[in-house]
């Protein structure tokens, strides 16, 4: 069992990395396949995209549902816990769209 500092350190450890809050983001529009997540996402590696969504998945914000068709269609929606998440997760994002030029001239 993991052990947390805070509740900081607990939502950290679900969304770290850069990735899992671009995906949560993705899904907060509307249920996706793989292959619309890739395409939403460009720079993801399948492989990559799919770790995360099993990360996601067993910290219980993802949801995974496999349609019986053949082939299988495997749709990825958000949790109630991932919805609430991100919703959180938008204030950062307001903040950083309000500082990207700045950000952007730092790097440089």
């Amino acid at each position: 069992m993991a052990e947390f500092l805070c509740g900081l350190d607990a939502a950290v450890t679900v969304v770290g990395g850069k990735w899992k809050p671009l995906i949560l983001w993705a899904l907060s529009v509307e249920p996706r396949r793989t292959g619309e997540l890739r395409r939403e996402l460009p720079g993801v590696s399948e492989k990559v995209l799919t770790q995360q969504l099993r990360e996601l998945e067993n910290d219980g914000v993802v949801h995974r549902e496999i349609h019986q068709e053949v082939p299988p269609r495997v749709v990825y929606s958000l949790t109630a816990e991932g919805a609430q998440l991100d919703r959180a997760l938008r204030p950062l994002g307001e903040w950083g769209e309000e500082h990207m030029d700045g950000i952007r001239e730092a790097r440089r």
